[in-house]
């Protein structure tokens, strides 16, 4: 049945298209983060191991929520890990075992997806008409800006 949500095709394709590359980054900072807690050492294990499982706890529920948005304007959510990566902007290096690499590492993919929701949210607005995946996109950079920030308490 053809989607009637007051949206064109070519936006909603449009919006899908790139909640898809958020999608796959997400993934990317899923994974890192939960390579992280798996790896993490040293005297605050237990604290960045719960840390982490926290965060990508967290991730998880973002990707279903993204995953569901696309499904709900009318398209297919990328699922499948070779397009992922090759939708996905962040890397995905060796994962150090220092903390404050990890942290700065988790910090600056944070930083990079919270800087593209703030260009996405005024995109799904203004250029695609519409505010309801603007309003979602702004839903998700608040909870990206407040998992930098818990990050980047610990190298202060």
């Amino acid at each position: 049945m053809k989607v009637n949500i007051g949206i064109t095709d070519k936006n909603r394709q449009a919006v899908a298209y790139a909640l898809n590359q958020l999608l796959a980054d997400e993934h990317i900072l899923y994974n890192k983060t939960r390579n992280y807690h798996w790896s993490v050492e040293g005297p605050s294990f237990m604290e960045f191991h719960k840390l982490y499982e926290g965060q990508y706890t967290q991730l998880a529920e973002m990707i279903d929520e993204i995953a569901e948005r696309i499904r709900t304007i009318g398209h297919f959510a990328e699922g499948r890990l070779k397009e992922i990566i090759k939708l996905a902007q962040l890397d995905e290096p060796d994962p150090p075992s220092e903390q404050a690499s990890q942290l700065a590492n988790l910090i600056g993919d944070h930083e990079t997806i919270i800087n593209r929701l703030r260009k996405l949210i005024k995109d799904f607005d203004e250029k695609h008409k519409d505010i309801g995946s603007s309003d979602f996109a702004t839903g998700l950079l608040k909870q990206h800006e407040k998992m930098a920030w818990m990050l980047r308490s610990y190298l202060r």
